[in-house]
């Protein structure tokens, strides 16, 4: 995943007839509400001390701690497309973020495993999207992850709004407001995913993989 954006592959279609989890993906493809969700405490406690002297902004460090996560578990980057199932090679952060009069916008960051790479292009993109009298910034993609924030919240739980004719694929990511417990920083973490393509394992590795990357013993360090 160490492409620049312009070099990426298309994505590769999986075979669902063969696929191990074929009967898995036909169960909860039916429901008519097919998304599972899990919300849990995130440490961000190194995070929260050595951003400032990245000279990275925290909100953009932990977009790109949590989308290194999720673009190493391979289920976070598969889509259903009608009746195919693709796999991208490499999936982007879509963010809210408060423009004027409060009200949001979406910006669309490109994803780069270099944080300073990534960190220069983000702060440009979100600016752009708050300036923009638009909600959009881009035309409709699904090698997104939809991510949101709720700070004044510490919440341990959130329903994120869904389509539901026909229900999309894409992962959604929020987080809430710090709380102190002794010297930890936590911050409650939401996963929000399509049953067919995403199960409990996999919610579990991303999790993983997050707090290993913003305790500074992943790729993030």
């Amino acid at each position: 995943m160490d492409q620049p954006v312009e070099e990426r592959r298309a994505p590769r279609v999986i075979d669902v007839t063969t696929w191990s989890r074929r009967e898995a993906f036909e169960l909860f493809r039916g429901l008519s509400f097919p998304y599972m969700g899990v919300t849990a405490d995130l440490d961000v406690t190194r995070l929260r001390e050595t951003h400032r002297a990245r000279g990275f902004s925290f909100t953009v460090s932990l977009v790109h701690a949590l989308c290194t996560a999720a673009n190493e578990v391979p289920a976070f980057r598969q889509r259903i497309r009608g009746n195919d199932v693709v796999e991208h090679e490499v999936v982007d952060p879509s963010i809210t973020i408060l423009g004027e009069g409060d009200a949001f916008r979406f910006a669309t960051l490109r994803y780069d495993p270099d944080i300073g790479r990534f960190a220069a292009d983000a702060d440009a993109r979100i600016e752009r999207a708050r300036r923009s009298g638009s909600l959009w910034s881009e035309p409709d993609r699904d090698d997104l992850f939809f991510m949101t924030t709720l700070p004044w919240v510490s919440f341990t739980a959130l329903v994120h709004p869904v389509p539901l004719d026909p229900p999309d694929s894409v992962p959604r990511i929020a987080w809430g407001r710090f709380r102190e417990q002794g010297r930890r920083v936590l911050l409650p973490l939401n996963v929000q995913a399509h049953h067919a393509l995403v199960d409990g394992v996999d919610v579990g590795r991303f999790f993983t993989r997050a707090e290993e990357i913003v305790a500074g013993s992943g790729s993030f360090a």
